[in-house]
């Protein structure tokens, strides 16, 4: 099996080779970048790729690792036992299968998404070692050890919010999603808009990426947010020309706010227009 991206899917060269490199070494694949950048995305991808079914474990920050294994429904089987229920009897009746258990019990190899891993505890990823180390886990309330009949392609995903331990690190392939330049991103958007005009999404880029540069940004405008920009302008009829204009008074991009998504950064490109208007006058 290789990944080499799909229809849908732009992977760079070193990103094919990381997953791949993850499927032959039979280890997890951290992918970190940028929000936006297609993390979550590349796992669908890669599963439809490869033709595996795909189960997904999104991380809060209130998930527990425990709750990916099993949990117990001690609190239903107390009310069941008060009304009798002969449910009672089984006590696997109140055993509540997480993600991992689901995916351990495949019958055939699955990609396995922790989406947003360093959205938990930061006990949460070493609470995992030996589970995705071993593909294995014990259950105390049934006396059994739930073990993968196949073994997935575990995928994770972390925004960087939060450092994970080394030990955990060690066990994973690392793979970090640079933010597309400008030739990848010209190809996913042939991807998402195959006639759109090249001339406007020539100017688009150049704005695009004129605003990510913009010093003190505290949002960086990602791929997706450039893709929901595209569709504006495409809907709005917007001329490619006025992308790039040089006004002082029109700074900040038409439709700017499907990039811009804070009141402190629309401030800042409204300094800046203030700064530029009094310089030129």
């Amino acid at each position: 099996m290789k990944f080499q991206g799909t229809d849908k899917y732009i992977a760079t060269e070193d990103l094919q080779t990381a997953v791949n490199a993850a499927v032959t070494l039979e280890r997890p694949l951290l992918i970190k970048g940028e929000p936006g950048t297609g993390k979550t995305v590349l796992a669908e991808e890669v599963a439809e790729a490869l033709g595996l079914r795909l189960i997904t474990w999104h991380i809060k920050s209130t998930t527990k690792a425990q709750q990916g294994l099993y949990e117990y429904d001690a609190i239903t089987r107390l009310r069941d036992s008060q009304l009798g229920d002969e449910r009672v009897k089984d006590i696997k009746n109140y055993i509540i299968k997480g993600k991992l258990w689901e995916a351990f019990e495949q019958g055939e190899r699955i990609v396995l998404l922790i989406d947003e891993i360093d959205k938990a505890d930061i006990e949460f990823p070493n609470d995992l070692l030996q589970e995705l180390d071993r593909m294995e886990f014990y259950v105390y309330e049934t006396d059994e050890t739930i073990r993968a009949k196949q073994r997935p392609l575990v995928i994770i995903t972390s925004n960087n919010e939060k450092e994970l331990p080394d030990a955990f690190l060690r066990r994973c392939f690392f793979h970090y999603i640079n933010f597309p330049d400008a030739e990848t991103m010209q190809k996913i958007i042939a991807v998402h808009f195959p006639d759109i005009k090249e001339r406007l999404v020539r100017n688009a880029l150049a704005s695009f990426y004129e605003v990510r540069e913009v010093p003190g940004l505290k949002k960086k405008p990602s791929t997706s947010e450039l893709l929901d920009w595209l569709k504006l302008l495409l809907n709005e009829d917007i001329d490619p020309e006025a992308l790039r204009e040089k006004d002082p008074n029109k700074i900040i991009p038409p439709l700017h706010g499907a990039l811009i998504k804070n009141e402190q950064d629309v401030h800042l490109f409204e300094r800046l227009a203030f700064l530029a208007r009094r310089e030129r006058n």
